[in-house]
């Protein structure tokens, strides 16, 4: 069986807003997901030099002297920063940079960590996200290794994370998220810049799609880019919140779905997987986390009954063009 691992600690629980929807309440369900056999290892806190990787010093600097006045300050109208939150993000930071290091190391790892991080952008924080975690783990795994692919199934678009590695060839990016939803990005034109151009996929779907959908993304763009690019790791921004009953989600995913999009990366590559946990803010969020783990530890690839939409159809027709 392959070794697998989750990273959490308590501090996690800390950067809190009551009944904001970024707090400690939407942990839980998570955690209940975990296998008991799992280990689960506590985080270490990411130095500065990590953050700067991919954030200006004067927004770490701001976070950080945010942080010390005490109280809540809103960074923008759903980004809160509290006594705890330069400390607590600096965890999840490196609890992420700690995931993909296993992840390399031969151990597939999920970060069940907070505040999540894939719109957090060099300068700015966003959508509830301080600091960028995944984008800040792939910056340290090219200490390591030479290429290193990010995939964000988030329902929402991971703009900070495909600004902060839209001119390099070393990170390829695939995104597939609800389109036309916060944050307005992720048109299947955005492909990247400079160096790097065609390193960036984005696959906005409809409204309502399902597992048919996603496979369809998957198998038809997403695992022929990563046999094309041949990554030396592979990041999973993980956020679930395109379950069926979460608050947020126009999508109709359930748990076990998770549990195909987990294998189907996992089958692609002969890697371990970093999984970091984004968003997921339903009740099945939990079950959602099982699956994944029964997946990394190699439960098989289930039949898909449904059929994908047309404008999904439409979309891998568009982005196959664009990738020729």
């Amino acid at each position: 069986m392959v070794r697998c691992s989750a990273i959490f600690e308590e501090i996690f629980t800390h950067h809190e807003m009551e009944n904001h929807d970024e707090s400690s309440a939407r942990l839980k369900a998570a955690l209940e997901g975990i296998p008991k056999d799992i280990p689960v290892i506590a985080p270490s806190c990411a130095p500065e030099s990590d953050l700067t990787r991919v954030h200006t010093p004067s927004y770490i600097r701001m976070i950080r002297d945010f942080s010390s006045h005490g109280g809540h300050h809103f960074l923008d109208p759903s980004t809160y920063v509290d006594e705890e939150t330069y400390t607590v993000a600096s965890f999840a930071a490196g609890a992420a940079a700690e995931s993909v290091n296993r992840s390399i190391d031969g151990e597939s790892c999920f970060a069940i960590i907070r505040p999540p991080g894939h719109h957090a952008e060099p300068d700015r924080a966003m959508g509830f996200c301080i600091f960028n975690n995944a984008a800040i783990a792939a910056a340290v795994a090219l200490d390591r290794v030479d290429k290193v692919a990010i995939i964000d199934w988030d329902l929402h678009h991971g703009n900070g994370t495909q600004k902060i590695f839209e001119a390099d060839d070393q990170v390829l990016f695939c995104s597939i998220h609800q389109g036309n939803i916060f944050p307005y990005t992720g048109w299947v034109d955005e492909i990247g810049t400079g160096a790097g151009k065609g390193f960036t996929i984005n696959a906005p779907l409809r409204a309502g799609s399902t597992i048919a959908d996603y496979r369809l993304v998957f198998e038809e763009v997403f695992i022929p880019a990563l046999d094309e690019f041949r990554p030396d790791a592979i990041i999973i921004s993980a956020g679930q919140d395109a379950l069926f009953d979460d608050p947020k989600s126009g999508m109709v995913l359930f748990p076990a779905d998770y549990g195909t999009l987990t294998a189907l990366v996992r089958d692609a590559t002969e890697h371990q997987l970093a999984l970091v946990l984004e968003g997921g803010y339903g009740p099945s969020h939990g079950d959602a986390v099982r699956q994944i783990f029964s997946s990394l530890q190699g439960s098989p690839v289930p039949s898909t009954q449904s059929e994908p939409h047309r404008t999904t159809r439409n979309i891998v027709a568009t982005l196959k063009k664009l990738r020729m």
